[in-house]
């Protein structure tokens, strides 16, 4: 892929990077904002992350409007002029994994921080000012190619975070993206550690493939392929035993009934909510589908449940 010689980001980020950078800070646009954009160059509605060279202290000192939302792994939120929080992350690199959470050093530079992230697609910057671009793991080569591949040495970095290997499968089932094949080796070796995983956390990111799946039933394969079900979704159902109407909306406890056995069971282990789980049981007991597939049938069965 050729990469764009501009990239569109929100005025009121340049003004933090520009700041930023006239205290002598450098400063880049990194994360999923820029990814989805160059996917997509007409993308609205992403949060455009900031990687700096400042430590959160001196983030704090330079913009009187910050809240501190992760300053031990070195997160900073600047309240732009609109009043909406921008993240601002220290270069870092990590000291110390175990498998869920990283000890971050700062002091490092932006190789040094893009090398420490998951995905090369997740491992590209851009700077507003300079109208330049950073790359060293060809990320940009890989949306081309349309893969999601690691970062390095695929087996490190999800010994790092296990939950990387469902990061993974959330971005093949979102983009439609093959997972390269050293990299599916290394997550399905690496799938028993999922057993060490908060269920909060794992419960967060199964939601939120649900949420942008193209097509739910593709996500759950891959947790089934990977060996994520085994260990944590031991009643999604196979494809093949899927039935009634693909739900239109995407709504996690609704999605989750539709695609497993028992639904009250699956975010129970998850640890949902109360509400969540009542609302599952109602699914589970309630009727098995709404009597049609028009729109207003949908929302009656919705009302039931």
């Amino acid at each position: 892929m050729t990469l764009p010689q501009q990239l569109n980001i929100d005025e009121d980020v340049v003004d933090i990077v520009r700041r930023l950078e006239a205290a002598g800070h450098e400063t880049w646009c990194v994360g999923g904002a820029v990814r989805d954009r160059l996917i997509d160059p007409a993308a609205d509605g992403y949060e455009v992350d900031l990687a700096t060279a400042a430590t959160p202290g001196q983030v704090q000192a330079l913009f009187r409007r910050t809240i501190a939302v992760g300053i031990e792994h070195g997160t900073v939120g600047v309240l732009d002029r609109g009043r909406r929080l921008r993240e601002v992350t220290t270069f870092r690199r990590d000291v110390r994994t175990d498998g869920r959470h990283a000890v971050v050093a700062f002091g490092v530079t932006l190789a040094d921080d893009l090398a420490r992230r998951d995905f090369t697609i997740n491992a590209i910057a851009y700077h507003p000012l300079r109208t330049a671009w950073c790359d060293p793991f060809h990320g940009a080569d890989d949306l081309e190619r349309r893969l999601v591949r690691a970062v390095g040495d695929p087996a490190h970095r999800f010994r790092e975070d296990y939950l990387r290997i469902l990061r993974a499968l959330r971005f093949a089932a979102r983009f439609d993206f093959r997972i390269d094949a050293a990299t599916w080796d290394a997550a399905r070796a690496a799938a028993p550690g999922l057993r060490q995983l908060s269920a909060e956390r794992v419960r967060d990111e199964w939601f939120k493939g649900l949420a942008t799946a193209r097509a739910p039933v593709v996500l759950a394969s891959l947790w089934r392929k990977v060996g994520a079900a085994e260990i944590w979704l031991p009643e999604l159902l196979g494809e093949s035993e899927v039935h009634g109407i693909v739900p239109r909306e995407r709504d996690p406890v609704l999605l989750t009934a539709w695609l497993t056995s028992d639904p009250v069971s699956v975010l129970t282990g998850l640890k949902g909510s109360n509400a969540e789980i009542a609302r599952a049981a109602a699914l589970r007991d309630g009727p098995a589908a709404p009597s049609g597939s028009d729109d207003p049938s949908l929302r009656r069965w919705l009302a039931r449940t």
